[in-house]
């Protein structure tokens, strides 16, 4: 595919935004405590959470990289109240070092993360080959998607359709946002922080990507049924949430983000993802399963 002139200018505003969101206040040892922007979400986002517990468990851990992490989202967070996060030193090892993060709420636990970090060393090396996918400069940003959709539908936009917003994302294939057809359960997506990080450390490229891979992974449960993640006939939220991460990569360099779901039944569906550089290196691998409720009769 051909590809064609940027239009969109990275939003490092909005980057540095997120950064600030990432850059928790020590309160105690092993304590920290992390806020949420105003923006008038009923709860807080999955990745903001996911992401904040994983800078927690890395501040407290030295000369090793996180390689995985598990979690649990367990409650709905308030965003007009902080979110405290305590540290359990579960094990710190010659090779290994294990972590496990709460994320607390006026009392109870919300979330919850182990995380395990390694001493870098050599080992065996293969991977699966990265998909075929069009160079992200040829797609639509999520911008120009958005204002297309909302043309052809003659719908007012919500306020969050044109929230800046510090991930940028793009479709390898068009998804009609407000109303989508039913497809495949799989999908490529190309995301990249917008703007620019510095180099170093590893660990806050870990958890840039950590806060973008909660973003599109329940949009593939959701294709086959031709639903959209802003149906309020559906009640959807993200129940855990799983990372590997295998090599070194950059979080504001394009990576793809290879999608499928392979079931959805009893109320929950499961989508797999793998992210590749574009030079074709398998960097971190995902899981997710999610809730999504039936509320009311879909209507016709």
């Amino acid at each position: 595919m051909s590809r064609r002139a940027e239009t969109a200018v990275p939003n490092q505003k909005a980057l540095d935004a997120l950064l600030e969101l990432l850059d928790l206040e020590e309160l105690e040892v092993n304590i920290f405590r992390g806020r949420s922007p105003q923006e008038n979400r009923q709860r807080v986002f999955g990745g903001q959470v996911a992401g904040q517990a994983l800078v927690a468990a890395v501040r407290t851990v030295e000369e090793r990289v996180v390689h995985s992490l598990q979690a649990y989202f367990l409650r709905p967070g308030d965003p007009t109240t902080p979110i405290l996060y305590e540290v359990d030193r579960t094990r710190d090892g010659r090779s290994f070092a294990t972590r496990r993060v709460t994320a607390i709420q006026k009392g109870q636990p919300i979330f919850a993360l182990s995380a395990s970090f390694q001493r870098a060393e050599a080992g065996l090396e293969h991977q699966i080959a990265m998909p075929a996918a069009p160079d992200p400069e040829s797609l639509p940003t999520f911008e120009e998607r958005i204002e297309a959709a909302l043309a052809a539908s003659g719908e007012a936009p919500e306020p969050w359709m044109r929230r800046e917003r510090p991930i940028d994302v793009r479709y390898a294939e068009p998804v009609d946002l407000v109303h989508p057809r039913r497809g495949e359960p799989r999908q490529l997506v190309w995301i990249r922080a917008q703007g620019r990080l510095p180099a170093e450390p590893l660990s806050l490229h870990q958890c840039v990507v950590a806060y973008a891979s909660d973003m599109t992974l329940l949009d593939t449960v959701l294709l086959p049924h031709g639903i959209g993640w802003t149906d309020r006939n559906y009640m959807m939220t993200s129940l855990d949430h799983a990372m590997w991460f295998h090599r070194p990569f950059r979080a504001d360099a394009w990576l793809l983000y290879a999608q499928e779901s392979p079931v959805a039944t009893g109320a929950r569906g499961l989508t797999t993802g793998r992210l590749f550089t574009r030079e074709g290196d398998l960097v971190v691998s995902v899981v997710q399963e999610g809730l999504i409720r039936a509320l009311t009769a879909p209507q016709a």
